[in-house]
């Protein structure tokens, strides 16, 4: 993902827009998956379909990642990994898929590096087969 810039990157079937982009016509369903509601952006700006804050990292893995970024992305990605492995957040990855199945789905976040977030390691985990 390094090589493509974030706003409109294509990684497989997953779009993914930051939030501070306007929508674009082949978006399909617009699918926020940031833990936080975006600042100074408005619902109707943002064209967001559905709000998946439950798939984003917890509050306890944002909070020590975010403490020493440049030393723990390896860390972060394995313990976002095993959080979307729970039964709860599995059935928003489920769910994301299925959406997918009927049309376009971009993945909507406001962070600033896309490339060293949680998205990246989302885009993949709904790209596997199961």
């Amino acid at each position: 993902m390094s090589s493509q810039r974030s706003s409109g990157r294509r990684s497989g079937g997953f779009p993914v827009r930051r939030v501070y982009d306007p929508p674009t016509a082949d978006d399909g369903k617009r699918l926020l998956v940031d833990r936080l509601w975006p600042r100074g952006v408005s619902k109707e700006h943002a064209g967001i379909d559905e709000w998946l804050k439950d798939i984003a990292p917890s509050k306890e893995l944002r909070t020590w990642y975010h403490a020493d970024k440049d030393d723990r992305y390896a860390g972060f990605e394995e313990r976002y990994r095993a959080e979307l492995d729970a039964p709860e957040r599995a059935e928003l990855v489920d769910h994301v898929r299925e959406l997918a199945r009927g049309g376009p789905v971009t993945l909507v976040t406001s962070v600033k590096d896309v490339e060293h977030s949680h998205v990246p390691v989302l885009v993949r985990r709904l790209e596997e087969r199961d």
